[in-house]
């Protein structure tokens, strides 16, 4: 590659992670928007956490774990420990590695809007860091770090199984359903905040106390996800990148208006009037949906995915809440986890290179159906010994006078709104 390309590539890639880092403050609002105004610091300086401790923690050792040769059987990568020369590729490693903690970032940020409004933060400070440091860069490492799920050789299992490998171009699995079975396994282990459900178990609805918050949220996430869909080709010299880079825009936007439609319209035929923090969330599911073959389905495809995933999700949040009673004040689970889910399988349907609705038989379905099984059973597992460990220990969720009184002047000593 000339030296022209490779900076051109360079500075791409640092242009997608500058974008990706923006998706933080939209998480930060989005969450901060659908909860209550007494627990809004603790909101933003959870997003704030996850940031700081997920930079230094993959800095040190995360990287390694991810992207580091094999330990333990492929399991997991050597611990780079702060070295970074273990890594070689024509782009500058530090770029690449700043590419990836945005990433690590928002996984382990999905899973604080589950389980808002009544988690200790000392006992957040320690999940977050247990999901940066071990939970994300070893099934990392197993998929994009060069592990077994993805590994397309002649003789690998993937390929001697299903004739296909795992895919995930930008992390549909890899990142959301991960986060969002982690959510949903928290926000169990949590149990439901004070009034949310009656002596009946009829889900008392506990509206978010500024939705123009969330939706200036939700379009931060949108912008953002230009750069964790588009910045997973990782490069824009010639004419393949320049192309795959525009398609995956173009499919990255496709699906997230067509999630935002489907949800608008069923909420209106649904409950009468249409419903904008669902739609905001349809939105965010048509996002989460694509990830996974934004590269590799068409610009038809992707508005089918939208569909199906804004679709889905209401019925989603419906199921979690009022049949299962599992409280998750902003659909974490239903958002990142159920289309993570659905959009990765749907890779396996709709790809026009290897699909199953095009002709190519169910074998690369059959790849993300059990890449996804095994992504999100190590998610669910370290989930249940994480969360079930601190409440045992130590305890996860705060009083219920400083949940009712909130946990921004008890847990913080200050509140957002004076």
């Amino acid at each position: 590659m000339n030296e022209i390309g490779i900076s051109l590539d360079t500075v791409w890639m640092l242009l997608a992670a500058m974008l990706v880092f923006w998706m933080q403050p939209g998480f930060a609002l989005c969450e901060a928007g659908f909860t209550r105004s007494k627990n809004t610091a603790n909101i933003l300086m959870k997003n704030f956490v996850d940031f700081m401790f997920g930079s230094l923690l993959f800095f040190f050792l995360g990287f390694g774990f991810m992207f580091g040769g094999d330990v333990l059987g492929g399991f997991i990568g050597m611990p780079n420990w702060g070295d970074l020369s273990f890594y070689e590729s024509d782009l500058p490693v530090e770029g690449f590695l700043i590419f990836e903690t945005v990433f690590c970032a928002t996984a382990a940020t999905i899973v604080s809007g589950a389980m808002a409004e009544r988690t200790k933060f000392s006992m957040y400070l320690v999940y977050s860091a247990v999901i940066s440091l071990i939970i994300y860069p070893v099934e990392g490492h197993w998929t994009w770090g060069g592990g077994w799920l993805c590994n397309d050789a002649a003789d690998s299992f993937m390929m001697t199984t299903f004739g296909d490998v795992f895919h995930d171009f930008a992390g549909s699995a890899i990142v959301h359903s991960v986060g969002g079975v982690l959510a949903l396994v928290g926000a169990i282990a949590l149990g439901p905040r004070v009034g949310k459900y009656d002596e009946d178990g009829k889900s008392r609805a506990i509206p978010g106390h500024n939705l123009a918050m969330a939706a200036l949220g939700v379009f931060i996430l949108w912008l953002g996800w230009f750069g964790f869909n588009p910045g997973s080709q990782l490069a824009a010299s010639g004419e393949v990148n320049r192309i795959a880079i525009s398609h995956v825009f173009l499919t990255t936007n496709l699906a997230a208006v067509a999630g935002g439609t489907a949800t608008m319209f069923l909420t209106y035929i649904k409950y009468g009037k249409p419903s904008l923090s669902l739609t905001l969330n349809g939105v965010l599911a048509g996002l989460v949906g694509i990830t996974a073959g934004c590269d590799l389905v068409s610009p038809f495809g992707a508005v089918i995915i939208g569909l199906v995933c804004g679709i889905v999700l209401v019925y989603a949040i419906e199921f979690i809440d009022h049949k299962l009673h599992i409280d998750d004040p902003v659909g974490a689970s239903s958002v990142h986890g159920v289309c993570g889910i659905l959009g990765t399988l749907m890779t396996g349907l709709l790809s026009t290179s290897n699909g199953a609705f095009y002709g190519h038989g169910f074998g690369f379905f059959g790849a993300e159906l059990f890449g996804v099984l095994v992504i999100d059973l190590w998610a669910a597992a370290c989930g249940v010994v994480l969360f079930y460990s601190i409440k045992k220990i130590h305890g996860l969720r705060v009083s219920k006078r400083i949940e009712e009184e909130g946990l921004d002047i008890y847990e913080h000593g200050e509140m957002c709104y004076n």
